[in-house]
């Protein structure tokens, strides 16, 4: 089992100020469970609309899907990305005796 996140990137109809990409969500599974979540990420995400009325899914590969959302006075396009985890390190807390 991989440790993965979904991330949301804007790429199309946001301000500078809203450019970062954002976590949507972590877990533990195989990398076919993971493609499943975030196709399924992909098809009910809606950002900052409050109603979606339109919504378009590419896929540019099998872990990333592009994706463009209309609501009534805004569009929006994001890259959603699927990362593994495939490293941690972890920092002692022991501290040395003096």
């Amino acid at each position: 089992m991989s440790r993965w996140i979904v991330l949301a990137i804007p790429v199309d109809g946001v301000s500078e100020a809203d450019r970062d990409a954002q976590t949507l969500t972590e877990f533990d599974g195989s990398a076919e469970e993971a493609e499943t979540v975030l196709l399924k990420t992909a098809s009910t995400y809606e950002h900052k609309l409050w109603k979606v009325r339109r919504r378009e899914i590419f896929k540019c590969s099998s872990r990333s899907y592009f994706i463009r959302i209309h609501g009534r006075m805004a569009t929006y396009g994001l890259l959603l990305q699927l990362g593994e985890l495939v490293h941690e390190a972890v920092q002692s807390s022991v501290q040395p005796s003096t």
